[in-house]
């Protein structure tokens, strides 16, 4: 079997692994690269995925970063099936269209610019019709329920604990007559999370392909998470400011509301302190939680039994068109605001920073996994300031970063999850994690349990086959090519030489004149000092 790693290896976005075997060629999940530009510009390069040669995916759940390139993959040829749970094909019937949405308006945003500099517009990357054309694909399976894609491969989902329809994958599968057995663990829950269940267990496999978001660290419990939340509460309430939180749409800003529905009722939360749902995809996404409440843990179906709804509070406000967002930040007052994007790089929460990540009093509550480039991450890192909608601002608020909502495992609870497996034996390859974490994570399986552990690289390809050495080919040049810096500073040295130059002809200018080239060349410096004090 072959196996061809086109994202979330070494990083946390992207997830896609193509898998040949027996003359059959299908993928796990289909996630789009989140981060900076230049990771984000893998989004675009599908032919390395082959689109029409994919006979089906099976995806772990509807996480964007699992599932966003699907749109993409359809536009470019792929007709197969998609294997999802039910409430997996629930949430990415709404997640496609939001994220297509995105891109049809970054498009916009992005041609009206190169128009008024002569330029040709630019597409999106997909459409909100692309995304339609996924939904007749779908095709729904059970937990626990193995089914046959093709003659000589099993497949079952199993609950993953992570969100609401998430599953971790097991195949069954021969290749010249020997059986093998490879687990996919997508995303693992984090125990006792609220709504979910705990993620399933399994106990035999050859090949473990693990995710190690949280490889290097353990959450906070949930007792002092709650605690940390009441107390961003209370300093913004105290403050007259807004409490922010950039909260995934789907999972986290259920599990939020949860736990501001619990700081009211243990009386932690004002009775007038108005919470903004700020997130038309959030609000949808809600609306399936309660439709799929068959799905969530034994103590939350007990709350819905006896007519309380921890989704739901009095002060709790919808704001689901634009204008109902931008009167959020002319209130007055205190007020907590969960809106997306979760890594604040997209949709509603900029306009909620870009109003109040500069105010002292205000607070920015980061809930959720922030992957590098992202202006969350840059913020949770001690950014003083950060580019917004693009516009400076300055990170006055104060910041609280409370890790034990995520709803990845920790590191404990990973290990705690891999010690159910038996055999000794064992291949472990780490993905969805950064490379600093899993390398963590790798010495941590190696002392405790003595596996082999790999840490493939972005467009490795791997084969496998069944008592034998493991080989792999890299492409390091294709995966991360080479920056030459020299030549980059050498071409900045040139043009300030230029500069120099020109000076006599900068001072033949009329006054008014040379001022607006001054005020260039100080908002040249203001970057270039921000980027050398980031290095």
């Amino acid at each position: 079997m072959k196996i061809k790693f086109l994202g979330a290896a070494r990083t946390v976005t992207g997830s896609c692994y193509i898998l040949e075997t027996a003359g059959h060629r299908f993928a796990i999940d289909c996630g789009m690269h989140q981060g900076n530009a230049e990771i984000e510009k893998r989004n675009w390069d599908v032919d390395l995925y082959e689109p029409e040669k994919i006979e089906f995916f099976l995806i772990t759940h509807a996480h964007i970063d699992h599932s966003g390139l699907l749109p993409r993959l359809v536009q470019k040829g792929f007709r197969g099936p998609i294997y999802a749970t039910s409430p997996t094909a629930d949430l990415l019937r709404i997640l496609l269209l939001d994220s297509a949405h995105i891109q049809e308006m970054e498009a916009q945003w992005k041609s009206r610019k190169r128009l008024r500099f002569g330029e040709k517009r630019v597409g999106p990357l997909y459409t909100q019709r692309d995304a339609q054309a996924v939904f007749p694909l779908l095709k729904t399976v059970s937990y626990d329920k193995p089914f046959e894609p093709f003659s000589g491969l099993k497949v079952n989902f199993s609950d993953a604990g992570h969100i609401l329809g998430a599953a971790f994958l097991e195949l069954w599968l021969k290749e010249n007559g020997a059986p093998a057995k490879i687990v996919f663990s997508g995303d693992i829950g984090r125990p006792e999370q609220l709504l979910m269940e705990d993620p399933g267990i399994v106990g035999e496999a050859d090949y473990l392909f693990l995710e190690s978001t949280y490889g290097n660290r353990d959450h906070k419990n949930e007792k002092d998470s709650l605690n940390e939340l009441a107390e961003a509460v209370a300093y913004s309430y105290k403050s007259r400011e807004k409490m922010v939180i950039p909260a995934f749409a789907v999972e986290r800003t259920q599990e939020m509301m949860y736990c501001l529905y619990l700081l009211s009722r243990d009386g932690r939360l004002p009775k007038d302190m108005p919470i903004y749902l700020d997130s038309p995809l959030a609000i949808q996404a809600t609306e399936i939680f309660r439709r799929n409440a068959a799905f969530l843990d034994e103590e939350t179906q007990e709350l819905i039994k006896k007519g309380q709804d921890p989704l739901h509070l009095p002060q709790l406000r919808t704001t689901p068109t634009t204008e109902e967002s931008m009167a959020i930040n002319t209130s007055e007052g205190p007020a907590i605001i969960l809106s997306a994007s979760g890594m604040a790089d997209a949709g509603r929460i900029r306009h909620h920073l870009r109003h109040n990540l500069w105010r002292e009093g205000a607070s920015i509550v980061f809930v959720g996994f922030q992957a590098q480039g992202t202006t969350g991450r840059k913020i949770i890192d001690g950014a003083k300031r950060v580019r917004i909608l693009n516009e400076q601002v300055a990170v006055k608020a104060r910041i609280f970063t409370i890790g034990g909502f995520s709803a990845h495992a920790g590191q404990s609870q990973l290990l705690e999850w891999l010690s159910h497996f038996r055999n000794g034996n064992l291949e472990v390859f780490l993905v969805h994690g950064e490379y600093e974490a899993q390398q963590v994570l790798a010495e941590r399986i190696r002392e405790r349990f003595g596996y082999k552990v790999i840490i493939p690289e972005y467009l490795e390809e791997t084969l496998l086959k069944i008592g034998e050495e493991i080989q792999r080919v890299e492409f390091p040049e294709k995966a991360a090519p080479r920056i030459d810096w020299a030549y980059l500073i050498g071409d900045l040295e040139v043009r300030l030489a230029q500069l120099r130059q020109r000076q006599p002809q900068l001072e033949a200018k009329p006054w008014v004149e040379q001022t607006e080239v001054r005020d260039r060349i100080l908002e040249l410096n203001r970057d270039l000092m921000e980027t050398i004090s980031e290095i």
